[in-house]
């Protein structure tokens, strides 16, 4: 242990203080060096001492996190220098300080492919316009659109045995199943898709170009040209568009329904089977069904724009404009929106594919009425209310599996076409 007199035992102070006493004199300069070094002392025990309960409050209690600000978020890397790239990137993912601009630009920021193509497009800002991204925006819509279709083509082929044979020929949809499989192995069950995929391109360039037209006839009814389209006018603009591209597409619908429903060897491809049915059948087959089809638009462009503009109005009266909606929130919106007005137009859906499945040839009496008011009351009767939802499992059982497949293929084609989004 050290003694008193050794230096090593001595704090820093004081050693100075003594090697300061042996250089000078004894006399009054050590007297009041050392009365320093005591003062000094002191008041660094007291500041010690007065300092202990806070450290002892940030231990038990630590402060909550200082919300960081506008430069901390743009500064990515954290080297407290802001570059363009950052600079831009933090403009880029917000691209408006007002919430109902942001809702609508990730709304159609993502792609949902659900198989029906009836809701109403969506709108592009004039920066998009010129800057070539609606293009691209479209472009990755299609493909997301061909790929979530072929992963979902067998419940989609299943949805469509199930509405035209209903429950006289099969008990559930495992019985439907193991019917396909057993006629045709498992190809059989993408019957049809190769129409379902080819038809996206035609029918999503018409429906934008109609669109578009349909846009300004509205506003030029409405006697302003700059000015944001109300729901209503979208509406009837959505509407007169999925009209138009129906119209155009309307006979690959009919082939779509027929080669999913054929049987192995009946049909050799997609022209062998337009060939055999414009002969034994002609013109007038490939537009079978089209009346409810041009009708199931109304509803299903309706309710969608309705129950999706009201969860927009619900999520913007819960948060302030500085709280921006989650991708997850407005993928969910969508996805809902689309699937209630799948339920309503569905009846209407239905007695299309019982119309477009019916093969007429000369001289052939027919099993069931021909018209959408016949039918429709031959199900009523026959099946009741549950007929007219037939098939309606399957459809549902798509939706989550279409929505996601769709939305991260969409990210992945956007990004390989260098669109930015927030």
């Amino acid at each position: 242990m050290s003694s008193p007199e050794d230096p090593q035992a001595l704090t820093p102070i004081l050693q100075e203080a003594k090697e300061v006493a042996e250089e000078e004199d004894e006399g009054e300069g050590t007297v009041e060096l050392l009365s320093e070094v005591a003062e000094q002392l002191v008041t660094d025990t007291l500041d010690f001492i007065i300092e202990i309960p806070d450290f002892l409050a940030r231990i038990i209690a630590p402060p909550e996190p200082e919300k960081p600000c506008i430069c901390s978020k743009m500064d990515k890397d954290g080297t407290l220098d802001i570059s363009f790239d950052e600079w831009r990137d933090y403009l880029l993912f917000h691209p408006s300080a007002n919430l109902h601009d942001i809702i609508l630009y990730w709304r159609h920021a993502t792609n949902l492919d659900v198989g029906e193509d009836l809701a109403v497009p969506d709108d592009f800002s004039l920066e998009e316009w010129l800057s070539g991204k609606w293009w691209r925006h479209l472009v990755a819509g299609g493909v997301a659109g061909m790929v979530s279709r072929t992963c979902t083509a067998p419940l989609d082929r299943l949805k469509v045995f199930l509405q035209v044979h209903g429950g006289k020929q099969f008990k559930g949809l495992t019985t439907c199943f193991q019917y396909m499989l057993r006629e045709g192995g498992v190809r059989s069950l993408w019957r049809g898709n190769g129409v379902n995929v080819v038809k996206i391109a035609p029918e999503s360039a018409i429906k934008f170009a109609a669109y578009e037209q349909a846009k300004r006839m509205v506003m030029q009814f409405g006697g302003s040209k700059e000015r944001e389209l109300t729901i209503y006018e979208r509406f009837v603009a959505g509407s007169f568009a999925g009209g138009i591209s129906q119209t155009t597409i309307y006979p690959l619908e009919v082939l779509k329904t027929r080669l999913a429903l054929r049987k192995t060897g009946q049909y050799s491809s997609v022209i062998d089977a337009a060939k055999k049915i414009y002969h034994q059948e002609g013109l007038r087959s490939f537009y079978r069904g089209y009346i409810p089809n041009l009708l199931g638009i109304i509803p299903y462009a309706g309710i969608d724009l309705a129950v999706y503009e009201t969860l927009k109005k619900t999520y913007m009266q819960h948060h302030n404009q500085h709280t921006n909606p989650s991708i997850f929130v407005i993928t969910a919106c969508g996805a809902f929106s689309s699937t209630c007005g799948q339920i309503a137009s569905y009846p209407l859906a239905l007695i299309r594919t019982r119309l477009q499945a019916q093969v007429i040839t000369p001289g052939m009496v027919q099993e069931h009425p021909m018209t959408m008011v016949g039918l429709f009351r031959h199900i009523i009767a026959k099946e009741g209310a549950f007929g007219l939802y037939r098939g309606i499992t399957p459809n549902f059982m798509k939706v989550a599996p279409a929505v996601s497949i769709s939305y991260v293929v969409y990210e992945k084609c956007r990004q390989a076409l260098g669109v930015s989004m927030t």
